[in-house]
């Protein structure tokens, strides 16, 4: 039996998709990074808060203030910006590296996780590079030693994928719906799956 286990490889990161929507991110930081980040939260229906002086706002991210997309507090980051209870998630992505440290210190204190942007020691989790289309969502992660790289094995991979594959995905979610309300018990669950793979196959 412990010959089939998998062999265990540590060093790696636990990839999962956190579910974010109507949850309040703090971005501490309003220029092309912080804009990228944003721009994910916002994707994932996250509620987002930005913290930065307004003269130092990248375009796009004073074009998401403007439009209401996230809530702006012009001025730099205080600590009292994380005692609000509903934060979740802290991200930063400051010029400041001893500024950056005092925060991700503060978010531990707290039990906040956090992201300093450019520095992987002082990160609970890392961004990796997306692909999307429709429901389809791939990370590419190198555990924050390469992101260039992973934007180039992203790629890669997102050449080789049919390009109907987000439509497809999206209709085999519609099925699934209909299957459970035509067999909604548990014991119903093999029934449904042998249903599903017929249609799908």
């Amino acid at each position: 039996m412990a010959e089939q286990s998998p062999e265990i490889k540590g060093g790696g990161s636990l990839i999962l998709a956190w579910q974010v929507r109507n949850k309040r991110i703090l971005m501490v930081g309003g220029g092309e990074v912080a804009a990228g980040r944003i721009v994910n939260l916002l994707n994932a229906d996250a509620k987002v808060t930005v913290v930065s002086p307004r003269e130092g706002l990248n375009p796009e991210v004073a074009y998401r203030i403007k439009h209401n997309q996230v809530t702006y507090i012009d001025r730099k980051f205080q600590p009292s910006d994380l005692d609000d209870p509903s934060i979740v998630m802290v991200l930063t992505a400051v010029d400041d590296p001893v500024a950056g440290s005092e925060i991700y210190k503060l978010c531990k204190e707290k039990r906040i996780p956090a992201n300093i942007a450019d520095v992987p020691p002082e990160c609970d989790f890392y961004f990796g590079s997306v692909h999307r289309d429709g429901p389809l969502q791939i990370m590419v992660s190198t555990n924050g030693k390469g992101p260039k790289l992973a934007n180039i094995v992203r790629r890669q991979i997102a050449a080789n994928l049919p390009s109907n594959i987000g439509d497809a995905i999206s209709q085999v979610g519609v099925l699934r719906r209909k299957l459970r309300k035509v067999a909604p018990g548990i014991e119903e669950g093999p029934k449904r799956m042998q249903w599903y793979v017929c249609a799908v196959i």
